[in-house]
């Protein structure tokens, strides 16, 4: 059980310090907005803030001023302070990620009437002070000690296809990339393809059988006339035409359709006409989490079985090429495991330890990469506080490389399906993405996969990475 306790007035000396340490987080400036009414998009719009002169601020000072009276009234004084009034000034930006150091320092005591004052400061991770002022309080005289209140789980449900929302927004402004969509000839495949091309981020050419295709779409009443057909006589011909239009520069994807995702990656694969490159394959999904500041990355979760050590190397390297790919900076990489420490008997563990050293020497660039951690310190920073890790990716992971496809897929379905969290995702490796989704995806995961491959392959086509 924890308590909290005051310091009475008697107790209190000059020079006395308490600090609160804190990162400002999405959830932060929703909740100050919620209970403040304010909403000006200096304080809750990233995009606006960035565009204008307040060059990215997003946080209110007021709410980060709050740390300050949380620490007079939890912890010096404490319990049973009358907080009397402040004079502050803001001298900093605070944006988004930042982690925040307050401290308050006892600079006089009155005592005709149990008042002290406080010289006040915050400060950012590099140092620089945010805030500065002081502030006066009534010091209690008894000691009081208390049961400390669990502070209620406050969560936001983010807009609906959040996803496709910042998916959008990344790819303004491109072309859609000429994508070959692989034997549509369901309801599901083919409706996918011409959804994505009315959302903008490819052009279908539908390959495979011309009359099953047709069939299908009048089945559906799905309009596919404005796209081209490449008639095929079955899947496996479908797969093969699919990967030489890819090679020769005629699409800049692939999306799979009705068949088996083996059949698609043999012809992928193939020597004389594939497009693989010297990296394994691997499949990354981008997850937006209503509790998580933003996209998650996580790899492998649908191609790569029991993945050797060379194969985790290029899934990571693959991860990366994305992330950086679609424009995103340098992303923090996770390489987790059942445990945060090696262990001999984890393989995981050992192969995670070896990736970071290969990082550190340069063999994997472009991406802060630790591991092993455990999955709750990859992505919270209480976690990797109580267990003590000291660690520029735990609490603040972009990319989880999961231990195996086990592990990947168990972690997607329950992320997707028992959490509802929304995702997309593609193959990386090849000469170009591929979209792959499964059966189960609905039509904004199909939308927002296209995307994910659209703003990749036209950066990659501009040179951009």
């Amino acid at each position: 059980m924890e308590y909290i306790e005051n310091v009475v007035f008697d107790e209190i000396n000059i020079g006395d310090s308490a600090t609160l340490e804190h990162v400002i987080t999405e959830q932060d400036i929703a909740l100050f907005a919620a209970v403040s009414g304010d909403v000006n998009p200096a304080h809750v719009d990233p995009e606006y803030a960035k565009e204008s002169a307040f060059e990215g601020v997003i946080a209110h000072g007021m709410g980060v001023a709050s740390f300050l009276s949380t620490i007079l009234g939890t912890k010096l004084p404490g319990p049973g302070t009358i907080y009397l009034g402040q004079n502050l000034r803001f001298e900093y930006p605070v944006r988004l990620g930042d982690k925040i150091l307050a401290k308050i320092t006892v600079a006089a005591k009155r005592e005709d009437k149990n008042i002290v004052e406080f010289n006040c400061q915050c400060t950012n991770q590099i140092g620089k002070t945010v805030i500065s002022g002081t502030a006066i309080v009534k010091a209690p005289t008894g000691k009081i000690k208390r049961e400390k209140v669990e502070i209620p789980k406050i969560s936001f449900k983010k807009e609906e296809n959040h996803l496709l929302s910042i998916l959008h927004k990344m790819s303004a402004g491109m072309e859609p990339v000429r994508t070959a969509v692989v034997h549509p000839v369901d309801e599901l495949s083919l409706l996918g393809a011409v959804e994505a091309a009315e959302d903008g981020s490819i052009i279908p050419v539908l390959v495979g059988p011309k009359a099953k295709i047709i069939a299908c779409a009048e089945k559906y009443g799905i309009v596919i006339d404005q796209f081209e057909l490449v008639d095929t006589e079955h899947s496996h011909e479908a797969a093969e035409a699919s990967v030489k239009m890819a090679k020769h520069g005629k699409v800049d994807a692939l999306m799979k359709g009705k068949l088996h995702t083996d059949e698609l990656m043999h012809a992928v694969l193939n020597k004389e006409y594939g497009i693989r490159t010297e990296r394994r394959m691997s499949h990354v999904f981008a997850i937006d989490a209503d509790n998580y500041p933003k996209p998650l990355f996580l790899t492998d979760a649908a191609i790569n079985l029991f993945p050797d050590f060379n194969t985790k190397v290029d899934i990571v390297i693959n991860a990366i090429d994305l992330f950086r790919g679609m424009g995103l900076g340098i992303p923090k990489v996770a390489i987790v495991s059942a445990v945060e420490t090696v262990n001999p008997l984890i393989q995981s563990t050992i192969d995670a330890a070896a990736i970071c050293k290969m990082a550190e020497r340069k063999q994997i660039s472009g991406a802060i990469i630790d591991g092993p951690l455990a999955f709750d310190n990859a992505i919270s920073f209480e976690s990797a506080r109580v267990k003590e890790i000291e660690s520029p990716v735990a609490g603040d992971a972009d990319i989880i490389i999961v231990p195996d496809i086990e592990a990947g897929n168990l972690l997607y379905k329950q992320m997707t399906y028992l959490s509802g969290m929304e995702a997309a995702g593609i193959v990386m490796g090849a000469r170009v993405p591929i979209i792959l989704t499964s059966r189960g995806s609905d039509s904004a995961s199909r939308k927002a996969s296209s995307l994910i491959a659209q703003i990749y392959a036209m950066n990659k086509k501009n040179a951009k990475f």
